[in-house]
């Protein structure tokens, strides 16, 4: 087997209609500049080829059969291993056909890292509502790399969705429900784990040794002491004390709107927000082509850039890669930390 810092990334392809393929050529060109590591796609190679001539971008694609293959060919052609995206692609055209092989592809991403060929997973973005039409029954990817990662080691998983940048760190509780649907599903166990989850990994994996959580009331003014809705006084407050009492620095809950200004930031590690966009609207308005999409909890590292597919320039020139590129870095950087401590 490789050594840690040899090993290359697998890159799932993502929706093949989407900007995954142009952001996918563009960071590769960029691997010189950049001093990128080394990363394979697994997806298809005839999908690459034409995003590459529709963008004008002159990228090798060379197949291969292994990852150990793929990190010596990174230099020189973009290394692609083979899964059929099932129907001839047309950029910005999403089809249910190609669900087969972009779940395919982020389970041979998986089975890579957890078989220790690869370093870590980095996805390109997915249409949920496509893989729905083929049946996947996932909210999204962190739920399904969980459930991946837990058949592979037969232990149950608590995926946690974490945006890093670098301004900011945050974490929704609930994810991928309706905002109606949130108080319901808000639960003081479900608080603690998350920010167990994210003590540990800010640990072990950012190498922060004592990690700071500040932790978001729900409601405006994180609920003025009940007046606007008792969630903050009987569910939040309750698992800050329970994580106090663990040795975990929670601080909360806080009034979501005076988080996040500079020196409110400079407090605090991560923000521990209890639903998706009041986590997220602060992590994209601060970095938002720098900003990583990081699963915590894993036994594997996953990244991925912070953006959907933009079906609506695929194809066009029009797509940006930094996101990807920091998705790949931290990739490395978090994989290797990972391994130095074992």
């Amino acid at each position: 087997m490789a050594t840690p810092f040899s090993r290359p990334l697998a890159l799932s392809q993502g929706d093949p209609a989407g900007i995954g393929p142009d952001i996918t050529l563009m960071a590769w060109l960029r691997r010189r500049e950049l001093g990128l590591p080394p990363f394979f796609l697994i997806g298809d190679p005839d999908v690459l080829a034409l995003r590459a001539r529709q963008l004008n971008l002159a990228v090798s694609i060379r197949e291969t059969d292994t990852a150990s293959e793929a990190a010596g060919l990174f230099a020189d052609a973009l290394p692609v291993m083979t899964v059929p995206a099932g129907i001839e692609v047309v950029a910005g055209e999403p089809h249910a056909a190609t669900a087969k092989g972009t779940i395919a592809s982020i389970e041979k991403a998986v089975s890579l890292v957890i078989s220790g060929e690869a370093l870590a997973v980095v996805t390109n973005p997915i249409a949920k509502a496509v893989l729905y039409e083929a049946g996947f029954r996932f909210p999204g990817h962190t739920e399904f790399l969980a459930d991946l990662a837990a058949r592979a080691t037969g232990r149950p998983v608590t995926p946690v969705m974490m945006l890093s940048g670098p301004k900011l760190r945050a974490i929704p509780v609930t994810i991928h429900i309706p905002v109606r649907d949130v108080p319901q599903a808000l639960t003081g166990e479900l608080i603690v784990e998350t920010c167990r989850v994210a003590h540990e990994d800010l640990r072990h994996r950012f190498g922060i040794e004592a990690p700071r959580l500040a932790v978001a009331g729900l409601n405006p003014h994180a609920g003025e002491g009940g007046t606007m809705g008792r969630e903050d006084e009987d569910i939040i407050r309750p698992a800050i004390e329970r994580l106090r009492d663990e040795g975990i620095d929670a601080i909360g809950p806080l009034p979501a709107d005076t988080m996040f200004h500079d020196e409110a930031r400079a407090r605090y590690d991560v923000a521990v927000c209890m639903y998706h966009d009041q986590a997220l609207i602060p992590a994209k308005a601060l970095a938002f082509d720098d900003s990583v999409n990081v699963t915590l909890g894993l036994p594997f590292v996953r990244t991925s850039p912070d953006h959907g597919t933009a079906f609506g320039i695929a194809g066009k020139g029009l797509a940006r890669e930094q996101s990807l590129i920091a998705a790949l870095k931290l990739a490395a950087q978090l994989g290797r930390s990972a391994e130095s401590r074992r």
